[in-house]
């Protein structure tokens, strides 16, 4: 048995796998994000704590038997967030999130300091990012800064809790910026100029290979019959491509989660960072992934439903189960600001096209296609570094909507595939890489890609309708900073 373990940003999602990679079990706890000022996201750690081992303690619960088997856990989490550590290892202050702004200024700085940023790294210093938060911190929380002995990211400090030592996976790590992407090691200059060394970083590993163990009194807490082990991991997305077998160069895929991204694993760097194209290690050795990523997508439902007061089930049912022609309200997805192509923190969201007629439907509509549109601009900018979508998965809470995923297949001009699970996808991902640092096999016959239980095709009329729409949306676009 094998358990995996995602730190997201809206829940912990954990669970069960025998070995046959049927999930047995499943349990989710809810996160909550505090924005103290616009454009900034931070979290408590303690949080994430407390919500994995609640879903560790129902497991047990309702599956004492199968929990007591696990061999292998693997854990996948939320990208990019700040946290820092003292000498006790106790953290100094809220993790500062994937999403957060403030640190667009320390981009600029850390570009000028370190003119290889982007050659090592192969990506743009964007606040997202973690190293222009700890410059953040030194202007602003210099008390802090200089208190700081250890900076690990989110599901670093929960393997940190979890077995008592800090180490990290080399996807997650190159989401720093950091990291010497194509060496697959922390970079000493990259470190250097935010004031750090590799005395304040983890130890690193490969995603699928052992990183350490289960403490022997948190195994006896879930019955648990042996320490089991802790693999490298991943971070979010990476674990999800483990998760639907995107291993290879040619499998894209679409994530959509709280954030959105449309990746495409390679089998060498194929950077972009002038577009804001991402590039992260691939959970799995010599193998990367290009990603255009979006700040909000299932977030912006989110958004709609509470405006609105009513849940998210009840704003899609109405919808049906895909468009009859484009809305004609214009939707920018920018809650939190937005990265690939635009790389611009201060830009906000926006409704066009607003009258008399328009309905709620109209709007929720809407909704779905600008966050569709956003991700035909990551597919541009994938098109730019050589990188052709022929198709894509999907997965993330997102995928449960038919409507969407017709819509993003007429936008994006591709099929567009669903599975069984999707919406678990990064912890499913992360067990299986909890399977491979047990026992050793081979990746390909661990990670296959699941039963796609439904596909999308394009229709093209509607391909042409919003083909016509997409140059008006981007013309909504304006640059506030």
């Amino acid at each position: 048995m094998y358990l995996g373990i995602d730190l997201g940003t809206s829940a912990v999602k954990t669970v069960l796998v025998d070995g046959a990679q049927r999930v047995i079990a499943n349990e989710s706890r809810p996160l909550t994000t505090v924005s103290p000022q616009s454009g900034y996201y931070e979290q408590d750690p303690a949080q994430w704590i407390d919500a994995t081992f609640a879903t560790l303690d129902a497991l047990k619960a309702s599956h004492a038997g199968e929990l007591a088997a696990v061999e292998g856990i693997g854990l996948s989490g939320q990208m990019h967030g700040a946290t820092l550590l003292d000498a006790s290892l106790r953290p100094l202050r809220p993790c500062i999130l994937w999403n957060d702004g403030r640190s667009a200024a320390e981009c600029l700085i850390l570009e000028q300091r370190w003119p290889a940023l982007r050659a090592t790294s192969g990506n743009k210093a964007m606040p997202g990012f973690t190293a222009p938060k700890l410059l953040w911190i030194a202007t602003h929380a210099p008390d802090i800064f200089a208190a700081t002995k250890l900076v690990l990211l989110p599901k670093a400090y929960l393997r940190l809790v979890l077995s008592g030592e800090a180490i990290e996976d080399v996807s997650d790590a190159s989401g720093s910026l950091w990291l010497d992407a194509a060496r697959r090691d922390w970079s000493d200059s990259a470190l250097a100029a935010t004031g750090l060394s590799r005395d304040h970083m983890p130890r690193l590993v490969e995603g699928c290979a052992p990183a350490t163990t289960l403490r022997g009194e948190l195994a006896r807490r879930w019955g648990m019959t042996r320490q089991p082990v802790i693999a490298g991991g991943a971070g979010d997305n990476p674990a999800g491509a483990v998760g639907i077998g995107a291993i290879g160069p040619g499998t894209a895929f679409i994530s959509l989660g709280t954030s959105g991204a449309l990746m495409a694993p390679t089998s060498r760097i194929a950077a972009n960072p002038d577009r804001a194209v991402h590039t992260f290690c691939h959970a799995i050795p010599a193998m990367w992934i290009q990603a255009g990523a979006i700040l909000s997508a299932a977030s912006c439902l989110a958004w709609i439903a509470r405006l609105f007061g009513v849940g998210e089930a009840e704003l899609l049912a109405p919808l049906g189960a895909r468009p009859q022609a484009p809305s004609p309200v214009s939707f920018l997805p920018y809650l939190a600001g937005e990265r690939t192509p635009h790389d611009d923190p201060a830009v906000r969201g926006m409704l066009d096209g607003l009258s008399h007629g328009t309905d709620r439907g109209t709007i929720v509509q809407a909704v779905l296609e600008g966050v569709a549109f956003a991700l035909a601009d990551c597919r541009d900018a994938l098109a730019d570094a050589g990188i052709a979508i022929a198709e894509a998965d999907v997965i993330g809470g997102g995928s449960r909507s038919p409507f969407w995923l017709s819509v993003l297949a007429n936008v994006l001009n591709v099929p567009v595939h669903r599975f069984v699970g999707g919406e678990t996808g990064a912890a499913f991902g992360a067990a299986r890489l909890g399977r491979l640092a047990v026992t050793g096999e081979a990746i390909a016959a661990v990670c296959t890609r699941p039963e796609r239980i439904e596909t999308f095709e394009p229709d093209a009329e509607l391909v042409d309708s919003y083909a016509g729409r997409l140059p008006a949306w981007r013309e909504l676009y304006r640059p506030r900073h």
